[in-house]
């Protein structure tokens, strides 16, 4: 069952990510610098790549999320959504903030990139706390 509950965690996040950046996509590609054509699309060649990453890390995250919360007994959907907000917003965020300060990347690529990095694992935890 736990594997069960960490497959459907993680496409809870990665869902949480395509409704977070579809509602922010301009913004996101103005602040990330994306390249565009003339119809306003990125350029490139539409590689699925970022896609698989994402998705392997979903299933990492929320597989360690299940197992910090095992063991610390948070097992419930609220204290789930609570502590994946808390492991957003304290682990994850920051270290994000830190490497786009580093690699001198816009404040507010760092602020939309956060706001997924909290929301996602919130979304986890809620659905680790169903389980």
């Amino acid at each position: 069952m736990g594997f069960v509950a960490v497959l459907v965690a993680a496409l809870g996040g990665f869902a949480m990510g395509a409704v977070w950046y579809m509602t922010f996509a301009k913004p996101w590609m103005k602040a990330a610098g994306i390249p565009m054509d003339a119809n306003g699309k990125p350029q490139g060649n539409g590689s699925p790549m970022p896609f698989v990453v994402s998705g392997v890390a979903m299933i990492l995250v929320a597989g360690m999320m299940r197992h910090v919360f095992a063991t610390s007994g948070i097992e419930t959907p609220v204290a789930g959504f609570v502590s994946g907000l808390g492991v957003g917003a304290f682990f994850i965020t920051p270290w994000v903030a830190m490497n786009y300060a580093y690699a001198m990347r816009p404040a507010r690529l760092t602020v939309i990139d956060g706001g997924y990095s909290i929301l996602g694992p919130g979304i986890i935890g809620l659905i680790l706390g169903l389980f």
